[in-house]
This record gives structure tokens, sequence and C-alpha cells, in this order.
């Protein structure tokens, strides 16, 4: 059934070639021919184009091993002039490259379902734990729009994370480690999350017993173990920034790769914090224009939803900086951190401080992306299949983190795909779960039920309704601010019910032992 299933989605992800791709076909198109054309001393201060190479040396030297191959599809989307190039060899080709690599998030799907014990054993096998699992990770919504329709490279990098989370599952510390070490110099954002390993392995790796009472046993320390660690951390990391720092180039890698002239929010809004911090300055100014406390004149007009990939600053509230977004992240990644070493629950325990760090940063963090929710619905979706109280909380996290995605396939076309697809993935998510944990209580209560369904109208207003009316010119950026604002509420909401369900957790004696 696992190779069903993983040919299935394969053959979805063809199906979907000829759709809408994003300005991100361009960016991938540019970085092979930056690669393929100029030496390594080049490749970080090119800017023939605007979306210059700001990913980690790992993934510049993925897209220059592509160049060897797309030069047999179609030579001129190598050529770094050839602006925004898009003949159909050229879509052909990126397209195949990323359900290719995926190949790799097929096998550490494969290994994250072995990671899952048979407790719960069912005789249908669409009910059996292992299976709905493969389905919520192969088959994810999120990922095969964002992938294969707004295009991205996400499944093998999500294939490096979930492969190092079961080799940390299986006590396997050492390639775990060397995975994750290996994904932080494909791509930085994975840094979020690298508190969670970092504790979990000095928490089960360096210190090697626990005392009775679950304490740490100091003794324990193993230095031999922590070397090894620092080991396959400082060789990874010079053969990956090694080169550039013998070319002295490494200040020009590390602007590239931390761009914060870019803003506090992206082109579309997060669906975060922030986003709740600037609708409140909108609803702000607007009162205060209304009151006359301000001055029309001096306000730009939608500065924060105009789509633009751009610094601005708040009218009403104090306009946020750089440091106080890496302050509030660190702070709200703290608890989960600290749960971490002074509660430990072995593989579980790390999975729900993986998630809350992924969280803590989407909610916190500076120009997030609305596509990093993804990087904490997948680890959610281990600890769904086990618990009825994780269960819940994934299904409000899963549907309003997807639905978020809507802005970014604008495109006619693009709408019945991204609906079906959206639909089908939830209701199986919903029955699934709710037949999995079928003896326990309801998986959400009716507050949070009615909260989901009321997507439904925000979206037949969003995509139908609003078009239609005489308010799409004046406030063209209100579909937008109301997506993001009220898919916020529920993703802050499941974000605190994880944060108090890990914070109130008792642990038994059993798991002190352990």
């Amino acid at each position: 059934w696992f190779r069903a299933l993983a040919l299935g989605v394969s053959f979805l992800k063809c199906l979907l070639i000829p759709a809408y791709y994003s300005t991100d076909f361009e960016v991938h198109r540019n970085w092979l021919a930056i690669t393929h054309n100029l030496p390594l001393s080049q490749w970080y201060y090119e800017a023939t184009s605007e979306w210059t190479l700001d990913y980690p040396p790992f993934f510049a030297w993925f897209e220059y091993a592509l160049s060897h191959i797309a030069k047999y599809f179609d030579p001129q989307m190598l050529v770094v002039e050839n602006l925004n190039y898009a003949s159909q060899a050229t879509i052909f080709f990126q397209r195949l490259s990323v359900i290719f690599t995926d190949s790799l998030f097929i096998y550490a799907v494969h290994e994250c379902c072995r990671c899952i014990n048979g407790k719960r054993a069912a005789k249908d096998i669409l009910e059996k734990p292992t299976f709905i699992l493969a389905v919520l990770l192969l088959w994810n919504f999120g990922l095969l729009i964002v992938d294969h329709i707004h295009f991205q490279y996400n499944g093998f990098l999500f294939g490096l994370m979930l492969l190092s989370v079961a080799r940390l599952c299986q006590k396997r510390y050492l390639e775990g480690a060397l995975l994750f070490a290996i994904l932080l110099h494909f791509k930085h954002i994975y840094m979020y999350v690298a508190p969670a390993y970092g504790v979990y392995l000095l928490r089960s790796y360096c210190f090697t017993a626990n005392n009775a009472d679950g304490s740490l046993k100091w003794r324990s320390f193993s230095f031999l173990h922590v070397t090894l660690l620092g080991l396959i951390v400082c060789l990874v990391s010079a053969l990956s920034l090694g080169p550039f720092l013998v070319l002295g180039q490494l200040p020009q890698v590390i602007s590239r790769l931390f761009p914060f002239k870019r803003g506090l929010c992206h082109a579309y809004w997060a669906p975060n914090f922030w986003a709740l911090y600037n609708a409140m300055d909108k609803a702000l100014t607007i009162l205060g224009l209304k009151c006359n406390f301000l001055d029309g004149k001096k306000i730009p007009k939608a500065s924060m939803t105009g789509g633009l990939v751009q610094a601005f600053q708040h009218t009403v509230l104090p306009s946020v900086t750089p440091l106080a977004t890496l302050i509030c992240t660190f702070l709200a990644i703290l608890p989960s951190v600290f749960c971490l070493w002074f509660k430990p629950q072995g593989p579980r325990g790390f999975l729900q401080c993986l998630v809350l760090c992924a969280l803590s940063s989407f909610m916190f963090g500076w120009h997030v992306h609305e596509k990093a929710i993804l990087l904490a619905i997948l680890p959610l979706s281990l600890l769904s299949i086990q618990r009825a109280k994780d269960a819940g909380i994934y299904l409000i996290l899963a549907t309003t983190g997807h639905f978020s995605l809507f802005p970014l396939l604008f495109t006619p076309p693009e709408l019945p795909i991204k609906i079906l697809l959206m639909l089908l993935f939830t209701v199986y998510s919903f029955s699934s779960l709710k037949s999995l944990f079928r003896r326990e209580k309801p998986l959400l209560n009716w507050l949070e039920t009615i909260y989901l369904i009321q997507l439904v109208p925000l979206e037949i207003f969003c995509e139908i309704i609003f078009p239609l009316t005489t308010w799409k010119q004046q406030f063209p950026f209100v579909p937008l601010l109301l997506t993001s604002v009220y898919c916020a509420l529920g993703i802050t909401y499941a974000w605190l019910k994880l944060y108090v369900s890990v914070l109130t957790e008792r642990i038994s004696v059993r798991q002190k032992a352990e």
C-alpha cells in the first residue's frame, strides 16, 4: 500500500506540470544559470537578475548538479541574461526535477512510518496509524501546491528533516545529527528548529543515563559523544562554508542569507502575530482618520498590503525591528526547550519541542513566508496519530495553515484545483483521525468546529463576492487582510493550545525512568 500511495501522488504531480508557476520558477532557473556558468567566487555576487542567490552553499551545489542535466533539455535556460525564460523544455525539466527529488521525501516518510509503534492494531488497513500517517505526509495539501504548482523544492528538504527525525527516534543519533547539519546548509530556515535538535541530542545522547526520578545523572556525561557531534557540525560547516571563507567572501554569503532590508512581512502576509499587529495598526489608522487624529496626506495607501516585498513603517503602533522579532522568537521558544530538558519524554517530547520551535518562529519571526507553516504541520502529523489531543491541534493547524496558502494561487484555472485538493485532504484528515480515536472524546469542541466551518464563507466572499463589488478598486487588500487575520487567529490558538498541553502534561513513572 505504501508503494501505491507514493506512485499515486507522483502521478498527480505529473498532472500538475502545466499548472501556474510563480516567480520562484524564475528564481531557480536563474540559480541554475549562475552556478552553471560562473565560477564559485561569483555565485553570491551575481546580480543580473533581481532574484539573486540567497540559499546556503549546499543548495547552490544542488543547483549546479541539476544544471548539468538541464543543458540536455534546453541550453538556453542556462544563459544568465535570459531573464524570465520559460520554454516548454525548461518547464518540463524544472517540474520533473522537483518530482524526482521528492523520492527522498518518500523514503523519509517510509522510515517515519517504521517508527510508529503497533499498539493500535487495526483489521482494516485504512485505519492503521501507519497508513494514515503516510497519507497525511505524502499527500499533504500544502506541500503539493507549494512545490508542484507554486514551485519550490521543499519536498526533498523536508525529506532530510523527517529522515533525521526518524533516525533520532531509532536512537541513531549521529546519523540524525549529520542529516540535520546537512539540511541547515541546504536551507537556513531550519535554524528555527535547531534548538530542539541541540537540546534533545545533549539530553539523550551526550548524557547517557537518568536518575530514578527522571532527573539528569550528571556523571553520565560523555565527552566522546560531544566530540563526535562537534566534529559532525564542524566538518559539514567546513565543507559548505570553507571555500567562501578561503575566498574571504563569508560576510557576502551571510548578507545574502539574512536580507533584513526586505521588511517585517512578506508580500503575502503570513498568518502570524504580526498579521494581527498590522491589522490592528490598520484599524487604528482608519479610526484616527475618521476622528481627525491623523493627517491622511502623510499616510501611504495600502503600504502593508500592496503585495510588495519592502520595508514599511507602522502608522499608529510602534514599528517593529529585526532585533525585536528575534527577542520575541527567543522568548517564545524558550519554554518548549526548558520542557524538553526538564520533562524529557523521548521522541514524542522532541517532536513537541520541534513543532513549538517551528510555530514560535512562524509567529514572531522577521519576514516570515506563509509557506513556513509547513515546517510545523508536517512534524505535527507524526504526533497526530498518537494522541487524540494532538490530533485535534493538528486538525486546527493544518486546516487554517493550508487555507492561508490560497492567496499564493490567484489565477482562475487553479481555483477549482486548490479547492478540490484542499477539500479532499481536509475531509480525509478529519475522517481518518476521527476513526482512529473513535473511543475517545471528540477531537474538536463546538467553538473550534464553528471557527473552521467559517473558512467556507470566507473563501466564497474572497473569491466570488468581493471581485464583483466596487470595493475591489478602492480596497484591493481586503481579501488578503481577511484571510491572513482570520487564519492567524486559528494558528495562534493552535500554538497556545499545544503549549498548554506540553506545559501541563504530567510524566509517568515509566517515562521518568526512561
